[in-house]
């Protein structure tokens, strides 16, 4: 028991030193820009682990009507291929990019590329602090240690950030959705990956959960390495509007790229 207490804070060691490393990092330069920018982390935060309510809610309501079909009876496969793809990871990455989008409209802030992408990892951060706590129960300690280690709603939620906020400063919407379908994919394909019906096919297909696990932490050195390459080239420092209907005729092709 003592070792499954002590697994338990450790794994929630690399996801909240994440969380605060960026709040230190994004805001600009002046001081009064980050202290309101840290404020907004916070915010962000707590709207990231609300996002378990309607995650719940539209879950419960894909589940139904996909059992209805009666795929789970005539066809597994299929049905786990669904229920991983169109209700797991689909509704979980949507109420989270629904979330960070309800993030940048209530505030009058302008953010920079830089500051987009670490709001939309935050609400990652928040759901999966809130995720990993319900999967403590019933968990063994090598499974609370890898998600506590891969943190990979923080991952999915760099992939989302990072295309949102370049679609922004390109003008260009559609690298938005990029972003969203990238997460949503890689998203069902590891939890379809983890389904003994998918391992059913071939023993060593179980591989395929480890390297996408092993993806997941590159993710999160990709986002490390995003962040530091931003503040050099001072990508923190250059605004851009936060609704894509403004920004027409504002030349923010300015920010750096990286």
């Amino acid at each position: 028991m003592l070792v499954f207490i002590l697994a338990c804070i450790v794994s929630f060691v690399p996801c909240i030193g994440l969380y605060l490393w960026l709040r230190k990092n994004g805001g600009g330069t002046g001081e009064e820009g980050r202290t309101e920018f840290k404020a907004i982390c916070k915010k962000t935060l707590v709207q990231g682990i609300l996002t378990l309510f309607p995650v719940v809610l539209l879950s419960g309501v894909s589940y139904v009507l996909l059992r209805l079909t009666g795929l789970q009876n005539t066809n597994p496969l299929l049905y786990q291929a669904l229920y991983t793809f169109g209700v797991l990871a689909l509704m979980e990455e949507l109420a989270k990019y629904l979330t960070f989008r309800r993030v940048l409209k209530k505030t009058d802030s302008q953010y920079s590329w830089l500051d987009i992408t670490i709001l939309m990892t935050i609400v990652g951060i928040g759901f999966g602090l809130i995720e990993s706590i319900l999967y403590l129960f019933g968990a063994s300690v090598p499974v609370v240690l890898v998600r506590g280690l891969c943190i990979p709603h923080a991952g999915y939620g760099f992939i989302v950030g990072y295309f949102y906020g370049k679609g922004i400063k390109n003008d260009n919407p559609g690298l938005k959705w990029i972003g969203f379908v990238i997460a949503w994919l890689l998203h069902g394909l590891y939890d379809f990956s983890l389904s003994e019906e998918f391992v059913a096919i071939n023993e060593n297909l179980v591989f395929v959960g480890v390297l996408l696990a092993l993806l997941d932490i590159v993710l999160v050195i990709m986002l490390i390495v995003f962040v530091r390459k931003a503040k050099k080239h001072a990508l923190s420092q250059a605004a851009v509007p936060q609704r894509v209907r403004k920004l027409k005729g504002r030349g923010i092709s300015q920010a750096a790229e990286t």
